[in-house]
């Protein structure tokens, strides 16, 4: 019996010891398991607004200070071109998308802008027939309705006196000297006067002294070219005058439409004075040189106008329908979509309908159709294309150091000759812009916010008429909507490290503007490979000496210089 209890106890006490290494064997794998999904699913921080940003912890952003956000998984496998935006960011950037081929969107009419004008083949200037005083005006002011034959004015012709005093004598000796009285007649006749009002002198037996001009057509007076008292000469304008029951609408067509429109295509004609009511012309004139100035022609239409309903200097739409012929030109996206670069054009195309992703293409682009352009090559059909907030997806994809607009290729900048003078005001925006450098360069957010709205105020001073030479004047639309609105970011953003961040995109097309036109002194291209989180930044300066503007006194002398710049 004894050895029985022994052998029992001996079971229970194996019993004890194996369940005893087994659970401290699982509870062991457990652990390790644990430790290695803990591993596994390591969790991202970042910021909503700045992608960039990836941290192991929650906190607050180190560029604006809002606090940041789990970063989504899944966003490797992405290609060079592409790249990946919060939900958040998206809303704050507003961005807007349009699925792009078969809709609306693909509506192919143009619009275009134009204003009134009197029709000068129907313009007169009445004209005074000989020399003479000004005695009075019978018409006071232009806009005044004149009739043929009303009384215009009356003239002191000593001229005329002396014809008139010939034409009395003559008249007396016409049965002995007949062609000298047929002369003199005839001599009156080349001042206008009518055959009544000479036999009304010859029956009178009076000279007139004070002699009356008639108008000769009816019409508007659109101005009245002498006064009381002046002194005219023979063939001297005294009024010019319209016929307005037929006046012209002038459009402006830009150079990249002129080959959408021929004589003879039918145009709506629109104006806001009269609720929209539309009539029909017909294209009579398309001007054959392009203003250099402006860069576009004028398309003109006839307008009948007998209840004059449309006035000189009158503004109005005109709309032609269903002027594209090629059926490949079928994909229409709104200008707002296209960045531009050197020759380049690009766009961003949202790839995935369920994810944030955003990929860059190049495009070939076709006419412009009103504020649509028509894409020839890099967009397809059903694709759905980033149409509001481009500029932000551009900047966002540069922070990220992904292709962009500025960095997808190297860019060579050809220097283009322009005007001193456009380089005067160019150099009035330069010195602004330095002033935020400085401001940045100090950590001072007041001053760069002072300097970024000089910078604005002289950008818009620049005067685009100087730029004769097409090359530059496509250069510099490219480049001054994306100067403008990264001066005023800087302007208005709450924090000064927003504020470099904006500095390093104004910096970049400052740069360009500057290789391509230059300025009327050297200028220091400098570079930092440590700012926009070690993807590298330039910048301008004035001085040699590298004063870094991104990180003020924490790294105040990180850069070199790249480039000396000197037109």
């Amino acid at each position: 019996m004894k050895k029985y209890l022994i052998y029992i106890g001996l079971v229970l006490l194996g019993v004890i010891i194996g369940k005893f290494l087994l659970s401290t064997s699982f509870s062991e794998e457990n652990n390790h398991e644990h430790a290695n999904t803990k591993d596994a699913k390591t969790e991202f921080w970042t910021c909503s607004m700045h992608p960039q940003i990836r941290q192991t912890e929650p906190g607050d952003c180190p560029i604006c200070g809002m606090d940041l956000i789990p970063a989504e998984a899944g966003e490797g496998g992405l290609s060079p071109n592409q790249f990946k935006m919060t939900k958040n960011a998206i809303a704050l950037a507003n961005v807007q998308t349009l699925v792009v081929g078969g809709g609306e969107n693909q509506n192919s009419d143009v619009s275009l802008s134009g204003k009134i004008v009197e029709n000068e083949e129907l313009n007169t200037i009445q004209a005074s027939y000989f020399s003479g005083r000004i005695e009075s005006l019978k018409v006071s002011f232009t806009g005044e309705q004149v009739s043929k034959g009303q009384l215009l004015a009356t003239i002191y012709a000593p001229d005329l006196v002396k014809a008139q005093q010939e034409l009395l004598t003559a008249s007396s000796l016409k049965e002995s000297q007949p062609s000298l009285y047929k002369a003199v007649r005839s001599k009156l006749k080349l001042w206008k006067l009518s055959e009544n009002q000479i036999n009304q002198i010859e029956k009178s037996k009076k000279v007139k002294e004070n002699f009356p001009v008639y108008a000769t057509v009816s019409g508007t007076v659109l101005e009245k070219m002498v006064e009381v008292g002046d002194y005219v000469k023979q063939g001297q304008g005294l009024f010019k005058m319209a016929n307005l029951n037929s006046v012209w609408a002038n459009f402006d067509v830009y150079e990249n439409q002129i080959s959408l429109f021929k004589i003879g295509q039918t145009i709506h004609v629109k104006s806001k004075a009269y609720n929209g009511e539309t009539v029909k012309a017909k294209v009579s004139f398309i001007d054959p040189v392009v203003d250099p100035i402006t860069r576009v022609i004028k398309l003109r239409v006839n307008l009948l106008n007998k209840n004059q309903k449309f006035k000189p200097g009158m503004f109005v739409t005109g709309k032609v329908e269903s002027i594209s012929k090629d059926k490949k030109e079928s994909i229409v996206i709104p200008a707002s979509s296209v960045l531009w670069t050197g020759k380049r054009s690009i766009v961003y195309v949202k790839v995935k309908k369920e994810d944030p992703i955003f990929e860059m293409r190049e495009v070939i682009l076709g006419n412009k159709t009103g504020d649509n352009y028509v894409i020839l090559k890099g967009v397809s059909e059903g694709d759905e294309v980033v149409t509001n907030g481009t500029f932000t997806i551009d900047a966002s994809a540069q922070l990220q150091g992904k292709k962009s607009m500025m960095n997808h290729s190297k860019i060579i900048q050809e220097v283009i000759s322009v005007p001193e003078e456009f380089k005067k005001q160019l150099q009035t925006s330069y010195n602004s812009y330095i002033v935020v450098k400085d401001a940045l360069v100090e950590s001072n957010k007041l001053k760069a916010n002072d300097g970024a709205r000089d910078f604005n105020s002289n950008l818009n001073k620049v005067n685009m008429s100087l730029l004769n030479d097409d090359k530059a004047h496509k250069k510099w639309m490219e480049l001054i909507k994306i100067l403008k609105s990264s001066g005023k970011k800087i302007e208005t953003v709450q924090t000064i490290e927003e504020q470099r961040t904006q500095f390093k995109i104004l910096s970049d097309h400052l740069i360009l503007a500057v290789e391509v036109f230059g300025i009327r002194e050297t200028t220091y291209k400098q570079y930092c490979p440590m700012a926009n989180s070690d993807k590298g930044a330039y910048w301008l300066s004035k001085e040699k000496q590298v004063l870094n503007p991104y990180f003020g006194d924490k790294m105040l002398k990180c850069g070199e210089v790249k480039q000396v710049i000197n037109h």
